[in-house]
Order: structure tokens, then C-alpha cells, then sequence
């Protein structure tokens, strides 16, 4: 007979077995967050197998110093943001991040116009250099400011806008380019 809980625990039910060390509840916190953790981490990592290295690592780390967690915000938003700066160190770890120069463009497109997927999207930021990638995910999906962004990263501020810059001029025109293949339609 299978037996199924009626009450599910809550992410916060798990901080105070955590800090006693409990494998059950490291267990458990592993299997309600590594899909989402997983994706966090890819959208920083191309290459699935080390974004999910990362994540391992990320995830021992939370367990390891879980005594750090002050009860100031969400359990998930600490444990998010272990993940972000574990894929940052993993990536200055492997090669200095490539920043691209200001470049003009001339054709664009407003996001408004787009109707394009979430899977989409993804795959058109995986093309972005890591320094534009990485910046974009850490102000467009993650919503840090650009002080913060160039503390995390060791960049002057201007860089980081910059970056976000150059991340959406070379998305639109990922997208510009898409158009004119007849590979997507996503123009209204």
C-alpha cells in the first residue's frame, strides 16, 4: 500500500533539521528545488552535466552552511542565490569573462513585438558571450542592480550596463535574423 502525505512540509519546515544535519530533510529539500536550482544554474552554464556539477556543489554548500541562514527573507531566495554566485565562481574558475566593446546597431525591435517561447529565448541567450550572459540573468531574471552585478562580477558598474546593453541589441537581433529565415514569425 502506498501511503501519501495529506500535508505537505513547507521549504521552511526543513531549516531547523537542517541545522541539526538530518540526511532525510537534505534529501528532501534536494528533491523539491534541484529541477528549479538545475535551470538557475543552466542559465549561467551552457553544458547540462556542469551546471549540474555546480548545482551538487551549490546544494552541499547550502547543507554545510546552512547555520549562515538568518531567517531574513526566503529560504529559496538564500538558497537561489548560493546557486548564482556558485555558477559565477564556476565560470571565472574555467576562463575570464569575455565583455564585449559598445557597438552600434541599427535595426531593432521592441520587446513588446515579441511572442516567442520561454525555451526559445533560452536557447537565443545560450548564444550570448558569457560577460553579456551573465550580466543579462543577473539583472533581467535575477533582479540585482548593476552596483551589485559589479560587485559580484569585479567590473565597474558602467560595464555591467553596458553589457545588459549589448545582451539586448544582440538579442534583437538574433530575432531580426530569425524573421528574415522564416525560421520564426513571432512578429505581430
Amino acid at each position: 500500500m502506498k501511503i501519501v502525505r495529506l500535508h505537505k512540509k513547507k521549504l521552511d519546515d526543513y531549516i531547523e533539521p537542517l541545522k541539526l544535519g538530518k540526511r532525510v530533510a537534505q534529501q528532501e529539500v534536494y528533491a523539491m528545488l534541484s529541477a528549479k536550482m538545475l535551470s538557475v544554474c543552466r542559465q549561467y552554464i551552457k553544458d547540462v552535466h556542469f551546471a549540474e556539477d555546480v548545482m551538487v556543489s551549490a546544494f552541499l554548500k547550502v547543507f554545510t552552511q546552512i547555520e549562515k541562514f538568518e531567517n531574513k527573507g526566503s529560504f529559496e531566495g538564500w538558497i537561489r542565490r548560493i546557486m548564482v554566485n556558485e555558477a559565477i565562481s564556476y565560470i571565472r574558475t574555467k576562463k575570464p569573462l569575455d565583455f564585449l566593446e559598445e557597438h552600434e546597431f541599427h535595426e531593432s525591435i521592441t520587446w513588446s513585438e515579441c511572442d516567442v517561447s520561454m525555451e526559445d529565448l533560452d536557447l537565443l541567450i545560450d548564444e550570448l558571450p558569457d560577460g553579456c550572459r551573465m550580466v543579462f540573468n543577473l539583472y533581467i531574471v535575477e533582479g540585482y542592480k548593476h552596483q551589485e552585478i559589479a560587485k559580484m562580477l569585479k567590473i565597474q558598474e558602467g560595464t555591467s550596463k553596458s553589457q545588459l546593453a549589448q545582451a539586448r541589441k544582440m538579442l534583437q537581433i538574433q530575432l531580426l535574423n530569425l524573421k528574415e529565415k522564416g525560421l520564426w514569425n513571432g512578429m505581430r
